[in-house]
């Protein structure tokens, strides 16, 4: 039962502080290991209920699920759509550390009648995480896991009969995705940003604060204009700043009923034990701990410039993580064979999976057509 702790902590931590109930001695006790035993019997009625709800049935589909050598370590990936003819599209989590896998089984279901979608749980990430252990920690670095990328990007092509694939990144995905395609162009027949990441940590956060402040004064929440205003804009000297940005980005976006859903997928998910989901906590905090430095040092020129391929932003039209103004700004100054910038209505940070439809239907009228022209 010891991989069950970081699930334990993680909905302890969620719980209100209330240090009356700490006194109180008959409040409920942690669960123990007999409650603990029927849930997971639950829980794997529900996946194994999954497993058949969410099968790939067509003829010609496929779905892969499997370890593959990529720079030296073995690292997860998925490989489902209903078509092999379909062109391969290649999505890169945000987190950093944030595999979709766990629950991606359901969030991408709809996107598999058009694209064969490929899932990967980066080093440092969840499966990936569990089968090469913590000690992989100083390996994970934005040069490796680019090559990384490059990596898995060629062997997708070879093993898929693909000439080129799509790529599509998703918050931390999207400065991985970007220098992946500038790396090594030949491989993708385009690249799709959401959340995109468009500055350095220090504007991204000054922006974001401002335009969260903005909404709230819009909105006429008052707890949130007084909660913003008493840490002030960044930089903060401690993680309350974070912290309060973060919350009223989530709600007003509505990522607050969102992300805890993951976790209740991830629980789910079929061929899933609570040690997968574990390793998919533990991946969050381990990659972010060595990533998130490093990020500094990526900026809006590292991320703008020349693209040999075509450039698509679909991004949330009130992202208060990574400001849709910025990204607006970002397309605006690159130079790409074709660009667009395409908002998604109501959606914010998480637009490609709360609004998932909408984020396909953009997909399947812009990029679909010329990945397969090419």
């Amino acid at each position: 039962m010891k991989h069950l702790a970081p699930i334990l902590l993680l909905l302890a931590c969620a719980l209100p502080r209330n240090p009356a109930r700490a006194q109180d001695t008959t409040a409920r006790p942690v669960p123990n290991v007999v409650e603990l035993q029927r849930l997971d019997t639950v829980l794997e009625f529900i996946r194994r209920r999954n497993a058949r709800d969410y099968a790939i049935t067509t003829p010609n589909g496929i779905d892969e699920r499997k370890y593959v050598e990529i720079g030296g370590i073995e690292q997860w990936i998925t490989i489902r759509g209903e078509d092999r003819g379909n062109p391969v599209l290649l999505f890169l989590h945000g987190g950093p550390g944030d595999a979709t896998n766990p629950w991606g089984y359901a969030g991408f279901r709809t996107w598999l009648r058009y694209f064969t979608v490929v899932q990967w749980d980066q080093r440092g990430a969840g499966r990936t995480l569990g089968k090469n252990g913590p000690s992989l920690g100083p390996t994970i670095t934005i040069d490796r896991m680019t090559r990384d990328g490059i990596e898995l990007a060629e062997l997708l092509r070879r093993t898929l009969n693909q000439n080129r694939i799509i790529l599509v990144g998703h918050s931390w995905g999207s400065v991985l995705g970007v220098l992946m395609v500038k790396s090594r162009p030949d491989l993708f027949s385009a690249y799709v940003g959401t959340g995109q990441v468009a500055a350095d940590p220090g504007r991204n956060y000054a922006v974001a604060y401002a335009e969260v402040l903005k909404a709230a004064h819009r909105r006429g929440d008052q707890r949130a204009v007084t909660e913003l205003e008493q840490v002030g804009p960044p930089p903060w000297q401690d993680g309350r700043g974070y912290a309060v940005q973060r919350r009223w980005a989530n709600l007003f976006e509505g990522a607050d009923m969102f992300l805890p859903s993951t976790l209740g997928l991830a629980l789910n998910a079929p061929g899933y034990t609570t040690r997968d989901v574990n390793d998919w906590l533990s991946g969050q905090s381990l990659s972010a701990e060595r990533l998130v430095p490093q990020t500094k040092a990526v900026d809006s020129a590292a991320l703008g410039g020349e693209f040999a391929v075509p450039v698509f932003v679909i991004q949330g039209a009130e992202d208060f993580t990574t400001p849709t103004s910025l990204a607006r700004s970002l397309v605006a100054s690159i130079h790409a064979p074709r660009k667009e910038f395409v908002t998604i209505d109501g959606g914010g940070h998480f637009a490609v999976f709360m609004k998932s439809d909408a984020f396909l239907n953009e997909l399947v009228a812009r990029v679909l057509p010329l990945a397969k022209r090419r």
